[in-house]
């Protein structure tokens, strides 16, 4: 186990670069069962859940090789459709579901482990078990779920979900695509990874309509060839990168994004005072900013609330949590996604945040208030971050403990801050040194 050592109060400037979205690198991964030709993948960042991913597709026959620092050479020409996915590898990420619409598509028969993840509320399989019920799987379950494909394989429907889930969306994209005939995804996702996975599989000879809606339209066929494709900018990072400027008084140039991917953040960021500007690609934040949290018509409270795409991100509430906690004034925090993402907000509090939590799904932050450093542990992805940003800009000396959660979604996240002038450090932590 390592810990990060970090010391506040240092403006964070400079460029960063930001890299691929880890929600979009894992179904793109995931495809690599579709054929047994090679997919190419760039861009693909080197964080925890990618390595777990990759493992687990090795540890069924996929050939894989990095072929560079972030490309990755992927081959499942002599896949064992029989060969178990590995358990622990499969408890450790969310993503590990995202193999049952291939395997099920390709080789009619899938053996799904419970899938791990981010502790932060009730995550539904439901969604996914019903788009896949719906193309005509049937679906045991102990241990493990089972799901197998009818005499003849699966069958092109209309599967309309009961909830807009990403990787429901994505595990139907990734059945579809090999079953013959026209299947209709309704009320489907329609996030910016969703949208890089569809376009990775139109490549591929999939033949996909409606891409960026929320209806999608798959005419199916029986094969699918190999591809290069890049994974595209990380939204959820760059909106991290955003949020550390901001509350440290850094001037940070965000390079090669796709400004359409940032439309609402930036928005929601503006109520919370955040001024950015964008020049091509790149995103500007000023620096020495003053965060003033905006008022509502008739001076009512702002609130901040997420939800499926185009809405704000869902993975970005934590993040304007702690943006918040730097702003005059008090914004209300919705989280409506998730009932258990903003318990974290007690190690907030800890630090000398002023927060009220309502419920497990609103919480009020009053600011700014100026954060202290301690010791806090990071239970999530993005709560880890959430405190790294509250860290960076706190008076004295904070540690961060169980921080393999922000390594799962930040590659070299201490280095990278490093580079815009953060102090901070990644020791062995003391239980692990003593051992």
């Amino acid at each position: 186990m390592e810990t990060f050592v970090i010391d506040g109060g240092v403006p964070l400037s400079g460029t960063v670069i930001p890299a691929g979205n880890k929600n979009g690198a894992l179904p793109i991964l995931a495809a690599s069962l579709l054929t047994s030709e090679e997919l190419v993948i760039g861009n693909v960042p080197r964080i925890r859940d990618v390595e777990a991913m990759l493992a687990l597709l090795a540890g069924i026959g996929v050939v894989v090789e990095w072929i560079g620092p972030n490309e990755v050479s992927l081959r499942a020409a002599d896949v064992d459709p029989d060969a178990e996915l590995d358990r622990d590898l499969a408890e450790r990420i969310r993503a590990s579901f995202l193999l049952a619409g291939p395997l099920l598509a390709r080789f009619g028969r899938a053996v799904m482990p419970p899938p791990g993840g981010d502790v932060i509320g009730r995550r539904r399989l439901d969604p996914h078990l019903d788009a896949l019920g719906a193309l005509g799987a049937s679906l045991s379950h102990g241990r493990d779920i089972v799901l197998e494909a009818p005499a003849g394989g699966l069958r092109a429907a209309q599967i309309f979900m009961d909830e807009p889930s990403v990787m429901a969306t994505e595990n139907a994209l990734l059945a579809a695509v090999l079953t013959p005939g026209e299947t209709l995804i309704g009320n489907a996702a329609s996030e910016p990874h969703v949208q890089d996975l569809a376009r990775m599989l139109s490549k591929m000879g999939a033949d996909i309509r409606g891409i960026g809606s929320n209806v999608m339209t798959v005419t199916g066929g029986n094969e699918l060839g190999g591809c290069r494709h890049e994974v595209g900018p990380d939204h959820i990072e760059i909106g991290s990168f955003m949020a550390l400027a901001g509350v440290t008084g850094g001037e940070m140039r965000i390079k090669n994004t796709d400004p359409q991917d940032l439309q609402m953040i930036r928005l929601v960021f503006s109520k919370l005072g955040l001024h950015t500007e964008l020049e091509g690609g790149d995103v500007l934040i000023p620096g020495d900013q003053k965060l003033v949290a905006a008022r509502d018509v008739g001076e009512y409270k702002s609130k901040i609330q997420d939800g499926p795409w185009p809405a704000f991100p869902a993975d970005l509430t934590s993040i304007a949590v702690a943006l918040a906690t730097q702003c005059e004034g008090s914004v209300l925090i919705h989280e409506w996604m998730f009932e258990n993402r903003l318990i974290f907000t007690d190690k907030l509090v800890l630090m000398g945040a002023d927060i009220t939590l309502c419920d497990p799904h609103r919480a009020i932050v009053s600011g700014p208030s100026q954060l202290r450093g301690e010791r806090v542990e990071s239970p999530d992805i993005r709560a880890g971050m959430a405190m790294l940003i509250a860290a960076l800009c706190a008076d004295g000396r904070s540690e961060i403990g169980n921080i393999v959660q922000i390594d799962r979604g930040y590659e070299r996240i201490d280095e990278r801050l490093r580079e815009l002038g953060a102090k901070i450090e990644r020791r062995p932590s003391i239980a692990a040194s003593q051992i």
